[in-house]
């Protein structure tokens, strides 16, 4: 599995970008899966229903499963990696997005817009291997794309995802920050 974090400020359009990479790379017949982090507390299972009762009651794990779909929630203590989570919970995806997990270990593209008026969330050091932006001036010794070019981001991310399947040791499972 290839992993990718689609890292950038908040309105910078991580997420429009990747709904508009995950249906690309779809489109070209992979599976695709996604991670967000949020910053804000989220209700992820409904008080007083079945799962959330195993929850309360101590479930490590809760599996709601319907035939529209499959709900996971886990009581996690401890922070894990967004790789660590994609591994255990998405092996079966040939890629995963990640949206945000900025300082998390592995490839990052950013996106950053002049709009915006912020400076870069990761440095070349950090893991950035590619920018989406209108701002020619950051970073120019790294990729460029414009903000529209998903076509271009689809095959940049499929060029990487098949070096690393070539090159392990220097691909998606980066662990060096």
């Amino acid at each position: 599995m290839n992993f990718f974090s689609i890292v950038g400020h908040s309105g910078s359009g991580k997420t429009t970008l990747t709904e508009k990479l995950v249906a690309e790379l779809t489109r070209r017949g992979l599976r695709v899966a996604t991670l967000k982090h949020a910053h804000h507390t989220v209700q992820l299972d409904t008080p007083g229903k079945d799962s959330w009762r195993y929850t309360q009651a101590g479930a490590a794990l809760s599996m709601l499963v319907t035939g529209e779909g499959i709900q996971l929630v886990a009581a996690q203590v401890e922070q894990r990696e967004p790789q660590q989570l994609a591994q255990r919970f998405m092996a079966d995806a040939d890629l995963v997005l990640a949206e945000g997990f900025s300082n998390a270990p592995g490839m990052k593209i950013e996106v950053l817009r002049r709009a915006c008026g912020k400076p870069p969330r990761c440095t070349l050091a950090d893991g950035l291997i590619a920018i989406v932006t209108d701002m020619d001036e950051v970073y120019p010794q790294s990729p460029h794309f414009a903000l529209d070019d998903v076509n271009g981001i689809a095959n940049f991310i499929l060029m990487q995802a098949e070096s690393a399947s070539a090159h392990p040791s220097t691909g998606s499972e980066r662990t060096d920050k």
